[in-house]
């Protein structure tokens, strides 16, 4: 059973980064992650590391949960993962790759060029977000930083903030996960992975939260959002060379 190591560790890098930025890891995972493994393979797995992932992050932030948020947000990105995840078998893997890398520029340079971009605290935007960041879960892998932008206009101390999103992701995750299963995404020959991408999941997110007392989450967003455009940009170019 061969393992490729660099696979591993490049997953523990995304998984800290995540954790610090506050994008969640699958912004870096799945686009590192189709530089070893088909785009497909790349999403079973990523929606089983969150599984670990984001259970550690309930645990190790657990101040308490917004519940209305989990309502207004969570319910609508698991409905929309759904209708992602579904879509995501109908196109082929170089578009979704492509739109992977675009969406990634896209949203960087939003962040970096809008650093005070505000969303409204209303019931109707925390719809939407969660619409939008469940459907992009579903269709590309990764959806948190969406969900993020629409959790920080209700200004929540940090933990709570933390929480409540590893929550909802918990809940997008564990229903994509039956959906790619279905598709056929999760493989016998990727399983190997699984045990590791586990505990990776939980070191990772205790490493991320260790580093995050000491560095000031809005600098290190600067530069997790640059590696995101790096992450998108490096895509693009190499589907379209």
């Amino acid at each position: 059973m061969k393992i490729n190591t660099l696979f591993l560790f490049l997953a523990l890098l995304a998984e800290i980064l995540g954790t610090i930025g506050g994008f969640g890891s699958s912004v870096f995972f799945v686009p590192l992650g189709n530089f070893y493994f088909d785009f497909y393979s790349v999403l079973g797995l990523t929606a089983i590391f969150h599984l670990s992932s984001n259970l550690s992050k309930i645990f190790l932030f657990k101040k308490g949960l917004n519940k209305s948020l989990i309502l207004y947000l969570g319910i609508p990105s698991v409905l929309f993962v759904v209708f992602g995840g579904i879509l995501s078998n109908f196109l082929k893997t170089f578009l979704l790759e492509l739109l992977l890398g675009i969406f990634l520029i896209g949203l960087s340079l939003l962040f970096l060029i809008k650093r005070e971009l505000i969303i409204s605290p209303t019931k109707k935007n925390s719809i939407l977000g969660g619409a939008i960041s469940g459907f992009s879960a579903g269709l590309l892998g990764t959806g948190g930083a969406i969900r993020g932008l629409t959790m920080a206009a209700f200004n929540m101390e940090k933990s709570v903030f933390i929480a409540t999103s590893a929550f909802i992701d918990f809940m997008i995750d564990f229903t994509r996960t039956l959906v790619y299963y279905n598709n056929g995404y999760i493989h016998n020959h990727d399983l190997k992975y699984v045990p590791f991408l586990l505990l990776i999941g939980i070191l990772g997110t205790y490493i991320g939260k260790k580093i995050l007392v000491y560095i000031p989450q809005s600098k290190f967003k600067r530069l997790s959002l640059i590696l995101v455009l790096l992450i998108g940009m490096i895509t693009c170019a190499r589907l379209l060379t």
